[in-house]
């Protein structure tokens, strides 16, 4: 008898890896295979930026970006980011729908549940929304930030919003007011958690900068989430995996059309659907501690550009040639697809890291 359960266990466990495979390499094929469609309609409405930034967030020249960068960006659409939350809502309500058939394999690759998918899935589409508005305002050149779009203030306030709503829940509805630390157990923090959650929103989100290179935003992404998969799986949370294994897919589908020479950019779209989700999944997971080490080339990008503002307003120089770190790398000499692939190392290095630590925690 014991022997038998111990059976059915292990067949559990290998369906489940099965399932976190299997989606992740669907999604991969839908957001593949649907780009055709959605590169011809970004280039025959022509997409993309009219302007190319001229100005800094602090209002100074940006020379050096506009001599690496000036004549791609007028060229080479935005909207990437459709190829990652459009499939994704598309497979969850196609395997949801099979999951109504009575067969059950297929009831079993179904991901939607309301304990583990249902908040991350919202956020997706609701912060992806919120970038296709601001996609929508660059191109057309509307809006009061510099060659159209969303001003930072109008970027910030609904992120916020997002995170608020989003703390609220794991507080309220989840009954969540701990944090895990490795090695150390669980703190307590409270009805701090709502703060707390929405900052750690805010945090993501400024690493989005790293969306600057052709290649350097899809690999960090999907190597980000992959991460998170294997934790989830590792929790057995199996639907996160999934949900999780899904975004890995759809982002390295991108990815494909993203290397060098870049058929598209992931445009506001991608990247605030991304980071806002990333944060969902992250405390999802109860690992929000090792969200920065996963996350790592992020956090490195984000504060590179903070370090710069605070150096050229108080001590009126400049700490690197450029920011994002990775155009300081650029002015350096540095060709893009060293700067792109040596990044992608760092970022897989860093994720095996922090997956350890959660294991260990």
């Amino acid at each position: 008898m014991e022997l038998a359960r111990i059976n059915i266990n292990m067949e559990g466990s290998a369906f489940n890896i099965i399932k976190v495979f299997v989606l992740g390499a669907a999604a991969f094929l839908a957001a593949f295979l649907s780009t055709p469609l959605l590169t011809h309609f970004l280039y025959k409405h022509k997409l993309w930026r009219k302007e190319v930034r001229t100005k800094a967030v602090d209002g100074g020249e940006v020379t050096l970006f506009q001599k690496f960068h000036s004549e791609g960006e007028t060229r080479v659409p935005r909207f990437g980011g459709l190829l990652v939350w459009i499939p994704t809502l598309f497979l969850a309500l196609f395997f949801l729908i099979l999951s109504k058939t009575g067969i059950w394999w297929l009831e079993k690759l179904n991901f939607l549940s309301r304990s583990q998918t249902w908040l991350p899935l919202f956020t997706l589409i609701a912060a992806s929304l919120l970038g296709l508005l601001d996609d929508v305002l660059q191109v057309t050149g509307r809006g009061k930030y510099i060659g159209g779009g969303l001003s930072l203030k109008w970027r910030l306030l609904p992120v916020t919003l997002i995170g608020l709503v989003g703390g609220w829940w794991f507080y309220e509805k989840l009954a969540w007011s701990t944090i895990h630390i490795p090695g150390n157990g669980n703190m307590e923090i409270g009805a701090l958690m709502i703060l707390f959650y929405a900052v750690v929103m805010l945090a993501t989100y400024s690493g989005g900068v790293i969306d600057g290179l052709d290649g350097l935003a899809g690999g960090a992404f999907g190597t980000m989430f992959g991460a998170f998969s294997v934790i989830a799986l590792f929790n057995n949370q199996v639907d996160l995996a999934a949900f999780s294994a899904v975004i890995a897919g759809t982002t390295l589908a991108f990815l494909w059309f993203n290397i060098p020479p870049a058929r598209f950019y992931f445009g506001e779209t991608g990247i605030l659907g991304l980071t806002a989700t990333l944060t969902v999944v992250a405390f999802l997971t109860d690992s929000v501690l090792v969200l920065p080490i996963i996350g790592f080339l992020l956090v490195v990008e984000s504060a590179s550009v903070i370090l710069q503002l605070l150096s050229k307003k108080f001590r009126h120089k400049k700490i690197f040639l450029a920011s994002p770190i990775h155009h300081h790398f650029e002015a350096k000499g540095w060709p893009h697809y060293k700067v792109t692939m040596r990044f992608w190392v760092i970022g897989v290095v860093m994720a095996i890291v922090g997956v350890t630590i959660r294991m260990l925690g």
